[in-house]
């Protein structure tokens, strides 16, 4: 008998990518979606297949276009989300971020698209988050440079928990466990430059997406 597995796909930016393969689908990074992959795949044996569309530089208007090739046409059972801090950071590094109405509209968009193709499929939004690293802080060219990001970051995470909220969608707080963990041990324990996880990083990232999990399974 030929047992069908269930699809878990992983979509956002660079947080999710972690230089997962364009051309081989079992190899998603080194971030949270192996993490999670290897937990799932051990306790479930053959009960889970992942695939791993993070794109590096990916704000929601990236990922809103490619919903068709990299998201609805997998029909995946389950999808995570985790985008926005490229939103902010594109318009300090390029003048071409997405503000935070325009953010919350295209998510909007996204999310109702892709139910009304895959009714049936769960879906969790992760909370964007950032912390003071090497690549958040001041420079001379755009002075409270964390500031700024730091307040852009913030209104794209309320964003995010809206649209959750209205399609009653499970909301995977991230930003208040890494201030937490950050300042007990240091902000380097769980972020390179303020945006990329540590190894620490991702697993925190990992054991908060399994508790969303693991309230659809049990």
């Amino acid at each position: 008998m030929v047992i069908k597995m269930k699809r878990v796909l992983f979509f956002g930016d660079s947080i999710t990518d972690a230089v997962r393969s364009r051309t081989e689908d079992h190899v998603t990074g080194y971030g949270y979606p192996t993490l999670v992959k290897s937990n799932l795949s051990y306790l479930y044996p053959n009960c889970y297949e992942f695939f791993n569309r993070g794109n590096s530089g990916d704000r929601i208007v990236d990922l809103y276009a490619r919903i068709k090739k990299d998201c609805i046409n997998l029909k995946p059972d389950y999808i995570s989300i985790l985008i926005g801090v490229n939103d902010e950071w594109h318009e300090f590094w390029q003048s071409n971020g997405v503000d935070s109405k325009k953010y919350e509209m295209v998510y909007d968009l996204m999310i109702g698209e892709i139910l009304k193709a895959l009714p049936d499929t769960k879906i969790m939004i992760l909370e964007p988050f950032i912390l003071e690293g090497e690549g958040t802080c001041d420079t001379p060219e755009i002075p409270n440079k964390y500031e700024l990001f730091k307040k852009g970051v913030t209104e794209k995470s309320k964003a995010a928990k809206t649209i959750a909220k209205k399609y009653n969608l499970p909301f995977v707080e991230l930003q208040s466990l890494f201030n937490e963990l950050a300042e007990k041990n240091g902000i380097n324990c769980y972020v390179l430059d303020g945006v990329h996880p540590t190894a620490a990083g991702h697993e925190l990232i990992k054991n908060e997406w399994l508790k969303a999990f693991n309230n659809w399974i049990k």
